[in-house]
C-alpha cells in the first residue's frame, strides 16, 4: 500500500501528462476494492441466518437488497471509472484524482470486509451494525420516506441558514462600521454567541407558534454568531489607507462600505459561512430529534425507538452527502467570488 502511494503521489505532483499505461494502471487500482466488494458479495458463502426480502422495482422487475447493494457499488466503479476518463485531460484533475487512489481502494476493501463481518458471518454486534446491504434496503422498504425525511430537513435548513447568514453578515458590518453599534451590541454578541443554541429550546418552542419556526429561530442563532463575529472582525481591520485613496476619489459613506470594507471582509465572511454551516446542520439533526414532525433526525429518533438501527445508518449516510452537497457548494460559490485571491492563496 505505502508503494501505491508514493506512485500516486509522485505522478500526481508531475507537471506533466503521465504515460496512458501508467494512469490506467492507478486507475484500475482505485476500482479494484469496489470489484472486490462485489466478488465477496456474489460468492462468500452466507453462513449466518438471513431473511431474504424481495422488493417491487417498477411494474414488472424485483430486486433483493444484495443486488440493489451490488448494484450501488457498480454504479460507484462506473462514476470512478469515468472520473478517471475525465481527469486525464486536465492536470489539476488528473492530480487530485491520483492522490485519491489508494483512498478509494481502500473504501472498497472496508466494504468487502464490512459485508463478511455484518452480512455474511454476523460476527458485527446485531442490531446495531448492521451489514451494508441491510443499511441499503432501508431505501428499498421506505425510500420515498426518507425522500420527503430529507425534503422537510432541507426545508427548514435552507430557511434557517440563509436568515443566519444575512442577520450576520448585516450585524456584523454595523459592528464593525459604527462605534457606538459595536459598543452596545458587540458585548452581547460575545455573551449570546457561545450558548448553544439548543439551549433556547424551551423558549422558542414557546414564544414561537410552530415547531418549524422554533427550529429555525435555533438555526438562525447558531448561524448568526460566527457568520457576523467573522464579518465585524473582517470590516474593523481594513487598512484605513484603502479609505483614504477612496475618499480622495470622492467616495461617500455608502461606497466606502460596499466597495472598499466589505470586499476587504469577504474572506472572513465566507469563513464564518463555512463554520455556520457545520454548527446549523449539528443544530438542524438535534432540534429534529427534539421536537420536529418530520426531518432527518425525526427518521433517526424513530428508528432507535424501533431498534432499526439500519435506518440510522440509511439516514445518517444520507446527511454526510447533503453535507458534503452544501459544503461542495459554499465552496464553489466562495471560489467565483473570491476569484481574485487565486495565485495568491496556494
Amino acid at each position: 500500500m505505502s508503494i501505491l502511494k508514493q506512485r500516486a503521489t509522485r505522478l500526481s505532483n508531475s507537471s506533466y501528462i503521465p504515460d496512458i499505461a501508467s494512469y490506467i494502471g492507478l486507475s484500475a487500482i482505485s476500482l479494484l476494492g469496489f470489484f472486490i466488494a462485489i466478488l465477496v458479495s456474489l460468492f462468500f458463502k452466507q453462513t449466518a441466518e438471513a431473511q431474504i426480502s424481495t422488493y417491487p422495482l417498477g411494474s414488472s422487475l424485483s430486486i433483493t437488497a444484495d443486488e440493489a447493494y451490488r448494484f450501488v457499488l457498480a454504479a460507484l466503479i462506473l462514476i470512478y471509472g469515468a472520473a478517471a476518463v475525465y481527469s486525464f485531460w486536465g492536470e489539476e484533475r488528473r492530480k487530485q484524482f491520483l492522490s485519491r487512489v489508494p483512498f478509494r481502494f481502500v473504501i472498497g476493501l472496508a466494504l468487502a470486509l464490512w459485508d463478511i463481518l455484518g452480512t455474511k458471518l454476523l460476527l458485527l454486534p446485531q442490531p446495531f451494525f448492521p451489514g451494508p446491504s441491510r443499511i441499503i434496503e432501508s431505501f428499498l422498504m421506505e425510500g420515498d420516506y426518507i425522500f420527503q425525511n430529507t425534503l422537510y430537513s432541507l426545508r427548514l435548513f435552507t430557511v434557517g441558514f440563509t436568515l443566519g447568514v444575512a442577520f450576520g453578515v448585516g450585524t456584523g458590518i454595523l459592528i464593525g462600521w459604527f462605534p457606538k453599534v459595536y459598543y452596545w451590541v458587540y458585548p452581547v454578541l460575545k455573551i449570546t454567541g457561545v450558548i448553544p443554541a439548543v439551549a433556547w429550546m424551551p423558549f422558542a418552542l414557546t414564544l414561537l407558534p410552530t415547531p418549524f419556526w422554533a427550529a429555525t429561530f435555533l438555526i438562525v442563532i447558531c448561524a448568526w454568531f460566527p457568520v457576523a463575529f467573522l464579518t465585524a472582525q473582517g470590516i474593523a481591520s481594513t487598512p484605513k489607507i484603502n479609505f483614504e485613496v477612496a475618499q480622495t476619489l470622492g467616495a461617500k459613506t455608502p461606497y466606502l462600505v460596499l466597495h472598499v470594507a466589505i470586499p476587504h471582509a469577504m474572506p472572513q465572511i465566507f469563513t464564518g459561512i463555512s463554520s455556520a454551516n457545520g454548527f446549523a446542520f449539528t443544530t438542524l439533526v438535534m432540534s429534529e430529534m427534539l421536537g420536529q414532525p418530520g426531518g432527518l433526525g425525526y427518521y433517526i429518533n424513530a428508528s432507535k425507538v424501533w431498534s432499526a438501527y439500519y435506518k440510522v445508518f440509511a439516514a445518517i449516510i444520507v446527511m454526510a452527502v447533503l453535507f458534503s452537497a452544501i459544503m461542495k457548494m459554499i465552496g464553489a460559490i466562495q471560489s467565483r467570488v473570491l476569484r481574485w485571491q487565486r495565485g495568491l492563496v496556494k
